[in-house]
């Protein structure tokens, strides 16, 4: 793969998890199944007072992530930053303010997620957030 293969490969790569990104702020979670692998592994960091946090294998189980993740959550703020894209990843810088919704405890968080795509479909997702922050929240 030649240099303008690579950076055109790379601008296409951000362009869907940019996509992925104004999905969720729509809401619609199947058009962000569609552009996962079938096999697609989700990595999300945290203790297990944290309801979303673990280790989630294909899109049956990313779509339940994606149910935990609204029942137990409401966003404020969601504000993807900056994407960084090198070879078959893109990683992306961000800002969330969240409400836990058992607890009513709010959250401001920092965080970094990275795509791994392969073939215009992601193949690995991992989140790494201030887990001690967001576990907080968690707790009564």
């Amino acid at each position: 793969m030649d240099m303008r293969e690579i950076v055109r490969s790379e601008r296409e790569n951000t362009e869907i998890v940019q996509g992925i990104y104004a999905a969720f702020e729509r809401g619609d979670i199947p058009a962000i199944l569609k552009v996962l692998s079938d096999d697609v592994e989700w990595y999300v960091t945290g203790p297990k007072e944290v309801s979303h946090a673990g280790v989630y294998r294909g899109k049956a189980q990313v779509q339940a992530w994606f149910a935990v993740v609204a029942q137990s959550l409401e966003m404020e703020a969601f504000e993807p930053q900056e994407f960084i894209a090198q070879h078959d990843k893109v990683a992306v810088m961000g800002f969330e303010k969240m409400r836990v919704k058992t607890t009513g405890r709010s959250v401001e968080n920092r965080w970094m997620m990275m795509f791994q795509l392969h073939d215009g479909r992601i193949v690995k997702f991992f989140e790494f957030d201030d887990t001690a922050a967001v576990a907080a929240a968690f707790q009564a």
